[in-house]
């Protein structure tokens, strides 16, 4: 392709992006776009695969038999959605293989709230009311993403993950209206996930890498800091009617921004997980790694079935 063809295809890019079009796997688009919504989904599918392991944890350990078929269908549903996005993210030309082997590499990222322990069964509500909740913040605005096949995957994601959203929320409810120990067991769950979950945003937008870009390209429709705000905003009222206190001595309503303030996150403690000194990271990437290589039998006997139907259909057709 010539330079004046590339500048040609570059601005016809640029106006479909301006013109809220999607950009479809067969479309042409710079070699940086492509790169950035691949490791954006690839990402958010390692997320998915990943945030199974802490409550996939609980689920012969829930309370009852209602609430083990619940927590069992959300985990599921977490294994279905890491399907859609790296269903999705093959259509860039890349492989599941390529993109779970960078992850075990290192090279490839995941949520850093997925490296913080599940102690108690009053995390499971917390991790739907507060980490589902900080999801559906950020996917919501993801089903307008400029690539089509992430647009698309994100519209029954969100649809799930506002359940998950809710069923963890009652599991606090019901925590909160219970005995003095159970409402001790919520509070102590909002105390250690409240500020992972603020930074499950992301650094501030001044300090990321991606987001200008990002946004520049509409896979972003929203900055990490807008959307921690949003966050903040929704859920402080939520915590209120159950009766629990956010653990943040600078948060109050601020009636000039018409917005909550709220203390400064420990961008320290964030940067030490995302480099992979997090209370988990290295359980999380081993008990992975561990699964890959145990299944490895079946994805070789699922290959060979399809060989041999291939060789099969060759036969009848001769």
């Amino acid at each position: 392709m010539t330079e004046k063809e590339l500048e040609q295809r570059q601005q016809e890019f640029d106006a479909r992006i301006a013109n809220e079009e999607r950009i479809e796997p067969k479309d042409w688009m710079p070699d940086d776009y492509r790169k950035t919504v691949l490791r954006q989904m690839s990402q958010h599918a390692h997320s998915e695969v990943i945030g199974m392991q802490p409550e996939g944890n609980w689920i012969t350990r829930a309370p009852s038999l209602s609430r083990k078929a619940i927590l069992l269908a959300k985990v599921q549903d977490e294994g279905g959605h890491g399907l859609y996005l790296y269903s999705a993210a093959e259509t860039l030309g890349t492989s599941r293989e390529d993109m779970v082997k960078a992850l075990h590499q290192g090279k490839a990222k995941y949520a850093s709230i997925f490296n913080y322990p599940a102690l108690t069964w009053a995390d499971m509500g917390a991790i739907g009311w507060l980490v589902d909740g900080a999801a559906i913040v950020n996917q919501v605005s993801l089903q307008r993403t400029s690539y089509g096949p992430y647009s698309r995957a994100m519209i029954r994601i969100c649809k799930e993950e506002s359940f998950h959203q809710r069923q963890g929320y009652q599991i606090m409810l019901v925590l909160a209206q219970g005995s003095t120990e159970q409402k001790a067991l919520a509070q102590d769950a909002l105390d250690r996930w409240w500020w992972p979950s603020l930074m499950m945003f992301g650094p501030h937008d001044s300090d990321s890498a991606h987001t200008a870009k990002s946004m520049q390209w509409k896979l972003k429709r929203e900055s990490n800091d807008d959307l921690r705000q949003k966050f903040v905003d929704q859920t402080v009222p939520q915590a209120e009617f159950l009766g629990l206190k956010v653990p943040d001595p600078d948060l109050k309503w601020n009636e000039e921004r018409d917005h909550y303030d709220f203390g400064k996150i420990d961008w320290d403690e964030f940067w030490q997980v995302v480099s992979g000194d997090g209370p988990c990271n290295r359980q999380r990437l081993a008990h992975h790694i561990k699964a890959q290589e145990d299944g490895a039998w079946v994805r070789e006997a699922m290959h060979a079935y399809q060989e041999k139907q291939r060789a099969r259909n060759v036969c009848s057709a001769a």
